[in-house]
């Protein structure tokens, strides 16, 4: 049973992959935005590290989006209907969460198929 680590540094990894399933914390990558482009920045980060574990948005399994404001909801709705591939969503749940970051508007955490 092998475990690979994507990036590790001290304190956690990039994303995690073990037994054929990826596990990743998205961010925006693009703080100067908003909400919609917050969102659209953390789901191309999911992109590309999903394409690292040789995955991709099809194959998500589980989505939940940690939102600073529900408030929010609604563009980052926009955000994601746009990207998420249509006839594979995955489960999904989002809540409103005071984040670590206080320029993050949101935070996206995916379980995916290798």
């Amino acid at each position: 049973m092998t475990i690979q680590r994507i990036d590790p540094e001290d304190r956690w990894s990039e994303a995690v992959v073990h037994n054929n399933t990826v596990y990743y914390t998205s961010v925006p990558e693009d703080l100067s935005g908003d909400i919609t482009a917050q969102t659209t920045s953390a789901l191309h980060a999911i992109d590309k590290i999903l394409a690292r574990a040789g995955s991709d948005k099809t194959k998500i399994l589980d989505a939940t989006i940690f939102l600073a404001d529900k408030a929010n909801f609604a563009g980052m709705n926009a955000a994601w209907d746009a990207w998420v591939a249509h006839g594979s969503a995955p489960v999904r749940c989002t809540v409103e969460a005071a984040l670590m970051n206080p320029d993050y508007k949101v935070e996206i955490k995916i379980i995916a198929a290798v």
